[in-house]
């Protein structure tokens, strides 16, 4: 089921995980936005050749970003699909993180995700329609040593899920969580890159799937939960984790 023409934001649209999904969307005739911090090299340019629009937005600042968005909302005619895919992650002992950098991750992971679904529910509502699609983690599960601020602002975008798909329900909205395992990425290369080979056996050994997942594998549930065909679908987490 088809979602040509519709208008989709996706933040985070340059990393691993956002390409694969700004190429989904774009290949099923969506209208892709990408935001993406201000520091990101050359990120008209990389979003252009993916065939989607830009915003330089800092998602630090939470103001700015409902300003920035709520204009490009005004100047596109509102947005169909919003996703939150945009993310801190750093791996250290929870008790390196100074306050400041464990509120960075709860602002950028978890707020960031409420102050763009305020604005972008605006026109979903008034149409009766529209996907709103949250990232959350297998971290949630608790295996992981290192991620407090992270694990803590993903346990924050799950509340945010289901609270959010109980008020926007009425009217036609959906709100799901995708919540990926392990999956192959410049950001696993960064918090893993001097151990990849024994991180990715211990990957392997925990999956049920005996193969790394792609982020093609994510971008192709997102397209669904941002499609018709999981119109009745909403206030779920959806694990994509090779089953662990």
């Amino acid at each position: 089921m088809s979602i040509a023409g519709k208008k989709a934001l996706l933040t985070g649209g340059l990393g691993s995980l956002g390409r694969a999904q700004a190429k989904r969307l774009a290949a099923d005739g969506a209208r892709v936005t990408i935001l993406e911090h201000p520091d990101m090299a050359d990120g008209a340019a990389r979003a252009a050749q993916l065939g989607a629009g830009y915003i330089a937005c800092d998602l630090n600042d939470l103001a700015s970003a409902q300003a920035l968005v709520e204009a490009e909302a005004a100047s596109a005619g509102g947005f169909d699909i919003l996703i939150n895919n945009a993310a801190l992650i750093i791996n250290r002992p929870y008790e390196a993180f100074s306050l400041q950098e464990y509120e960075d991750q709860i602002r950028v992971n978890s707020s960031a995700a409420f102050a763009l679904s305020v604005v972008c529910a605006k026109a979903m509502k008034e149409r009766r329609w529209g996907k709103i699609i949250n990232f959350t983690s297998i971290t949630l599960r608790g295996m992981l040593d290192g991620y407090v601020p992270y694990v803590a602002s993903k346990g924050a975008m799950l509340g945010l899920t289901k609270s959010l798909a109980r008020e926007l329900g009425p009217f036609g909205v959906c709100v799901n969580a995708v919540a990926p395992g392990a999956i192959v990425s410049e950001a696993e290369e960064r918090v893993f890159g001097h151990k990849a080979a024994e991180y990715s056996q211990w990957v392997i050994d925990h999956q049920s799937l005996k193969t790394r997942i792609p982020p093609e594998a994510v971008a192709e549930l997102v397209c669904f939960l941002a499609s018709p065909a999981s119109d009745m679908i909403t206030g779920q987490n959806i694990g994509i984790d090779g089953g662990w």
